[in-house]
């Protein structure tokens, strides 16, 4: 059967739609804590969303892969091959975006590598560049793998990574300062090239806790390849028949599925603990588990009992356009930064400067009564607006920009 289910198009649209609220707050330094990553082991709800993506990535790969198998390798290979460098090579557009940047009064370009600092430059991986090498490590996987060998692989990934840390990492392991990765990224990629948010050359999104994250796009293969036989796993259970209550048994079959990996999750978060920045195993299976709560979830009340309202069709938006609408929405602020507005004289003399988002923020969401968090939280929730009024006329034109 290969019905198409509603609620995981609301579910990729609700991830991509979460990705821009949380990458888009008025102020940093003003963010309730749910919205904040953790500050290294453990997790929050916005340390659930990129790992969900993934999954749902892997779930529209289980309703594309038949098509594939038919045309052959040769197509398998020129899709794949292409929807991979176009994602890849958009991400790292988007690091360069707009390649120009202000030094003083004047526009300078942004060099590959900065000619006045040799350790500061374009960084080279990112959100999408993840989104398109797990992606294709994945794709290639089902493709060519039976599923208990894709199970079995994914499996010696998660464990060889777990290894890897415990031979090659420091005294701390899984640390920032003792995690291997972070060596790997410097002489591969070069310093200039990694991302410096946590004070030192480290990428969150490197070489090296890109393997578990394809364990995460698989595992969400596996679950929509699940969902579109309605339960059958002819492999696992070849004796079992499809009634009329198949999606019933389905859903039992996810949530089972969840809590066992959930568990497995925590268990292994006691001696490899539960951290997105470094992506470890106990990560990818404890939030794999929640991703299928949540779809099984969306199933039960979507499919069996019907729900359609303006929260569904709020997320359904996001999910015609979801790539699109995530560049933008890192483009966008980036091209309006260069838009420099009068905002007095510093105590040097010399004029300051605003941008129209942060003219906006500071004089309107920052004035909202309530803590600070409140307009930082405003601001993000009008962004979000913004980009869903955007979706909404493509989807009314039926225009869907696909890579």
């Amino acid at each position: 059967m290969n019905k198409r289910y509603y609620s995981l198009d609301v579910f990729r649209g609700a991830t991509v739609a979460l990705m821009i609220l949380v990458n888009n707050p008025g102020s940093w330094s003003h963010l309730f804590s749910p919205l904040a990553h953790a500050e290294w082991h453990g997790l929050t709800p916005t340390d659930l969303v990129f790992p969900f993506f993934l999954f749902a990535m892997g779930n529209a790969l289980a309703f594309v892969m038949p098509r594939l198998r038919e045309s052959g390798d040769r197509i398998f290979w020129q899709k794949v091959l292409k929807r991979t460098v176009l994602i890849f090579g958009i991400g790292l557009f988007l690091n360069w975006w707009p390649f120009v940047q202000w030094q003083g009064d004047a526009l300078v370009f942004k060099h590959w590598v900065n000619p006045d600092d040799p350790e500061r430059g374009i960084r080279i991986f990112g959100v999408l560049q993840r989104i398109a090498l797990a992606y294709c490590f994945a794709s290639i996987m089902v493709y060519y793998l039976k599923e208990k060998s894709v199970i079995a692989v994914s499996a010696v990934l998660l464990l060889v990574y777990w290894l890897l840390c415990v031979v090659f990492g420091g005294n701390d392991p899984y640390s920032l300062a003792g995690w291997f990765g972070t060596d790997v990224d410097k002489r591969v990629l070069g310093v200039a090239h990694l991302y410096k948010g946590e004070g030192v050359p480290f990428d969150p999104e490197g070489l090296m806790s890109t393997l578990p994250a394809i364990v995460q796009v698989v595992l969400g293969y596996l679950t929509g390849k699940y969902i579109r036989l309605q339960g059958r796993v002819e492999w696992l259970w070849p004796k079992l028949e499809v009634s009329g209550e198949s999606i019933y048994k389905m859903l039992a079959g996810l949530f089972v599925t969840a809590v066992l990996l959930s568990l497995l999750g925590l268990f292994w978060g006691l001696g490899f603990p539960i951290n997105k920045k470094i992506w470890t195993s106990s990560y990818v299976l404890y939030t794999s588990g929640l991703a299928l709560f949540a779809i099984g979830s969306m199933i039960w009340f979507i499919e069996v009992l019907g729900v359609r309202n303006w929260l569904t069709r709020f997320f359904d938006v996001f999910g015609k356009n979801p790539l699109f609408i995530f560049v933008l929405s890192g483009a966008l602020p980036r091209l309006l930064g260069l838009i420099r507005i009068p905002v007095g004289i510093n105590d040097a003399g010399e004029q300051r400067y605003t941008t129209p988002l942060h003219w906006f923020y500071t004089n309107v969401c920052a004035h909202i009564p309530g803590p600070s968090e409140v307009g930082s939280f405003c601001y993000a929730l009008a962004f979000l607006a913004v980009c869903w009024g955007i979706c909404y006329v493509l989807d009314k034109k039926k225009i869907y920009i696909k890579v």
